[in-house]
């Protein structure tokens, strides 16, 4: 696939879906958004193998781990991320930056497109997992942009049916009726 650079790249045409932050204690960082902001309920997975059935690190087989609590922020999806074990492109960040703002998600319905056309306009994928839906299905890829526009870029197509979260923050009693 060949990209005209006069023109913006289709994986941008949605604009941005989600937000994702890096986080040094989850549970803490949730408990917060929810008492002061209100953001909430909170979704928690572990994303690890097996559930993540594939996982690359700048182009080789990998094997980290994350945990992970999903909300809104009216429709902005928001991830917040506590990094596991294994290299992964969370811990560069961190021993970078530190924590905080670390990517922006774009969805797509076809991720193997979208990352040739990503790859074709010069952004390399640093980093991806696939296979964590209930169907096996379910894909997300960073994207090698930080230098380009200050922030990484993650594709993510998202599972048809995705699994039980590990528990849900505030328990539902505590939302308000």
């Amino acid at each position: 696939m060949k990209v005209d650079n006069n023109f913006p790249l289709s994986i941008l045409k949605n604009g941005v879906a989600q937000i994702g932050m890096l986080v040094k204690d989850l549970d803490a960082t949730v408990e917060k958004y929810w008492k002061v902001f209100g953001i909430g309920p909170w979704h928690f997975y572990t994303y690890k193998k097996p559930m993540v059935k594939e996982m690359t690190y700048y182009g080789k087989p990998a094997n980290y781990s994350m945990r992970l609590a999903l909300s809104y922020f009216g429709p902005m999806r928001i991830e917040l991320i506590e990094p596991g074990e294994g290299e992964s492109v969370y811990h560069d960040f961190v021993k970078e930056h530190g924590y905080g703002l670390h990517h922006l998600g774009l969805l797509t319905d076809n991720i193997t497109e979208s990352l040739v056309e990503a790859e074709a306009a010069g952004f390399k994928m640093i980093m991806d997992g696939a296979g964590f839906g209930l169907g096996g299905d379910g894909h997300y890829a960073y994207l090698d942009t930080e230098k380009e526009i200050g922030i990484t870029l993650e594709l993510i197509e998202r599972p048809k049916d995705r699994l039980k979260p590990e528990k849900i923050y505030p328990p539902e009693d505590e939302l308000p009726s």
